[in-house]
């Protein structure tokens, strides 16, 4: 399974009053891997939703904590697709420290396949081979 990797570095805005990452940022590192994952393997979500009228719907997201990131820590977020289907896509993400390889959080997203009316539809066939769907 293909893996992509994308180096954050934690901002100060991203800490809370206790000094460590904030749980929703989170969420926004899943969405940054998520973009970079697409680019790695031959495009953009921007092409994907101007040039061909498709977006990924958010239907499911869910993060498990397991140590908490703190400001200026470089994070690796492993980015993977354990399974796509023609209307639907789930990434796994698995945020680590680099510098110790220490696990702080994983994480998964569901999203549907929509045309520009938020109405489902179905991955067009140029993206399929991209995401292993033959």
């Amino acid at each position: 399974m293909y893996t992509s990797e994308t180096r954050l570095r934690v901002r100060y805005a991203e800490t809370d009053q206790m000094g460590v990452v904030y749980y929703a940022n989170y969420f926004v590192w899943m969405e940054v891997a998520r973009v970079e994952y697409c680019r790695s393997i031959g495009f953009s979500y921007q092409q994907m939703e101007v040039e061909d009228g498709v977006l990924l719907a958010v239907v499911d997201a869910r993060c498990r904590y397991a140590h908490p990131a703190r400001y200026d820590q470089e994070v690796i977020v492993a980015t993977t697709v354990p399974d796509v289907h023609p209307r639907m896509i789930h990434f796994a993400y698995h945020m680590r420290s680099a510098a110790d390889g220490r696990a702080l959080a994983s994480g998964e997203t569901r999203h549907v396949f929509c045309g520009r009316d938020l109405k489902p539809s179905r991955l067009p066939a140029k993206y399929r081979r991209l995401f292993g769907l033959c």
